[in-house]
């Protein structure tokens, strides 16, 4: 009796030991000991970019990577101005990944490399599970300007305006409300500081500990309007939008409560900022406001932003602004496309199997002149040509010609000059350049190469 009670016990252990280790292998726990759930996932290449996802396609991860290397040549220039040297960088060296999660729920990390420095660029949480409305938090670019929203992997030229360089904010730390139905689109946001490195990193921190300074607040809001958004061979939009902004902490100590706006002649290589108004001191808030358009037909595109800002400092209320205007047509059957969901243009469609060929034209203006602060005035005038290798590759080039007035001496007030009559003056709207010949102007070749994988 007893050998058959030891037997049945060891015929019913060894039963469970066989249910438990069929269990085990049905049952997965993470890291930390929770039992997670799993399913069989996808893998497959899109478009050149790596993609995950489930065979019911509510999840998805996929990786969006970008290394864009310039080159810039400069000449030209007139005598009697400091040189500008030619050379080359890593423009960008972007790593970023991507998830579509279940239940309406998006995020997203995207990190720069480029030239060997560490920079935050996307960290999103997003929820999109009410119908026609998306809620963004994290640090990202705030909806203002088409241009400056656009991925710099479909940018037209090697860089953007200068209105837009100077004035337009980007990347910052906050939540953004956006609705979007059949051809009307609107966008309402918070702001804070920017996180993007180390710098801006210990700024915030040196305000917050030394001073007991708060971080500030930006206000951004934007409307468009699209009534031909559903034919994807033609079309027209129209946006207006505004923000109001009070001074950050995320600028070294001795520069708080202060604004300052400049800009390079649209070139990364060239390091000088010819346009700069300094820190204008006591700023209370300042007011940024504009309209931009753009219409597309077949492989013919047009767009254009102006741009103004209105800085409310103690001395004085200044106002500075710009405005650009581009066009570009695919030269052998390719199709412009436009991104609805955002309000601006994306990859075109290339006409022929070994590619496609984009002609382009821009002209932009920026002016950081008002009343006592002489920032400078300047203009562009840009030739690109477009090479569309494949969905990823891309060859740039740029001829541009960059004209600036006396004023643009990067030191954000006025070099003593001459009046007409010959006399010592401060007097800007007075001076005249003795020779004539005005601020430096130069001509620049520029050559990117581009993937996205």
């Amino acid at each position: 009796m007893k050998k058959l009670l030891t037997l049945t016990f060891v015929l019913a252990l060894s039963t469970l030991s066989c249910a438990w280790a069929q269990d085990d292998e049905l049952v997965t726990t993470n890291q930390y000991g929770v039992k997670v759930d799993r399913e069989e996932v996808i893998s497959e290449q899109r478009n050149n970019i790596l993609t995950f996802e489930s065979k019911n396609k509510k999840y998805r991860l996929w990786f969006d990577n970008r290394v864009q290397l310039d080159g810039a040549l400069f000449f030209g220039k007139k005598e009697g101005f400091n040189k500008i040297g030619n050379g080359a960088s890593v423009r960008r060296a972007r790593v970023a990944v991507k998830a579509r999660l279940p239940y309406n729920w998006y995020g997203e990390v995207d990190v720069d490399f480029a030239d060997g420095k560490f920079e935050l660029k996307d960290a999103i949480v997003q929820f999109d599970g009410i119908p026609n409305v998306s809620i963004k938090a994290g640090n990202f670019k705030e909806d203002f300007s088409m241009e400056q929203t656009t991925t710099s992997r479909y940018l037209t030229f090697m860089e953007r305006p200068m209105v837009v360089k100077a004035l337009v904010p980007s990347r910052h730390l906050g939540i953004q409300v956006s609705y979007l139905r059949d051809h009307f689109r609107a966008t309402g946001g918070m702001f804070f500081q920017t996180v993007a490195g180390e710098e801006e990193l210990t700024y915030v921190q040196d305000n917050n500990k030394d001073f007991g300074r708060s971080q500030g607040y930006s206000f951004t809001g934007k409307i468009g309007w699209m009534p031909y958004a559903k034919d994807r061979s033609w079309g027209f939009y129209a946006g207006a939008k505004a923000s109001y902004r009070t001074p950050k902490t995320d600028v070294a100590t001795n520069e708080y409560g202060g604004e300052r706006f400049s800009t390079r002649n649209a070139t990364s290589i060239n390091r000088k900022k010819y346009l700069d108004t300094d820190v204008i001191p006591d700023v209370d808030h300042t007011v940024l406001y504009g309209l931009e358009g753009a219409a597309y037909y077949g492989p013919a595109r047009i767009q254009s932003e102006w741009i103004q800002n209105s800085v409310d400092a103690a001395k004085a209320t200044y106002k500075f602004g710009g405005w650009y205007v581009h066009a570009s047509c695919l030269l052998f059957g390719g199709k412009q496309r436009f991104n609805t969901a955002e309000g601006e243009f994306t990859q075109p469609s290339r006409g022929r199997k070994w590619g496609d060929l984009e002609l382009a034209v821009r002209y932009d203006y920026l002016s950081l002149n008002n009343k006592d602060i002489y920032g400078g005035a300047g203009e562009n005038f840009t030739v690109g040509l477009n090479y569309y290798v494949n969905n990823s590759v891309k060859i740039v080039l740029n001829y541009q010609y960059s004209n600036n007035d006396r004023y643009a001496n990067g030191k954000g007030k006025l070099i003593s000059g001459h009046d007409a009559s010959g006399n010592l003056t401060n007097d800007y709207t007075k001076v005249v350049d003795p020779k004539g010949k005005g601020g430096i102007s130069y001509h620049m070749l520029g050559l990117r190469a581009e993937i996205n994988f």
